[in-house]
């Protein structure tokens, strides 16, 4: 199991999170123009790193905000987390 630093919430364990996709992926400036195998490929097609790797959390079971981590996909050690936004103010 990892171990994932919540920036809000502190060190959680990973069933409390849920899993977002490659951190380094930008989405289609405008999906609705891609033809269906354009779509798929930008769906389906993905690079499969050996090392350091950023990746998109959401703390679903905690405070519910996306954060990035840093994961090494060989020994799944979590290297670094931060906040994609910075927490709002009552």
């Amino acid at each position: 199991m990892l171990l994932i630093q919540c920036p809000f919430c502190g060190p959680r364990d990973q069933v409390e999170f849920s899993y977002g996709g490659d951190a380094g992926v930008p989405r289609p400036a405008d999906p609705a123009a891609l033809s269906d195998d354009k779509w798929n490929a930008w769906l389906n097609e993905r690079d499969n790193p050996a090392g350091e790797h950023d990746e998109l959390w959401q703390h679903s079971m905690g405070c519910r905000r996306w954060i990035g981590v840093r994961r090494n996909t060989l020994s799944h050690e979590v290297v670094s987390s931060w906040a994609l936004q910075p927490a709002k103010t009552a």
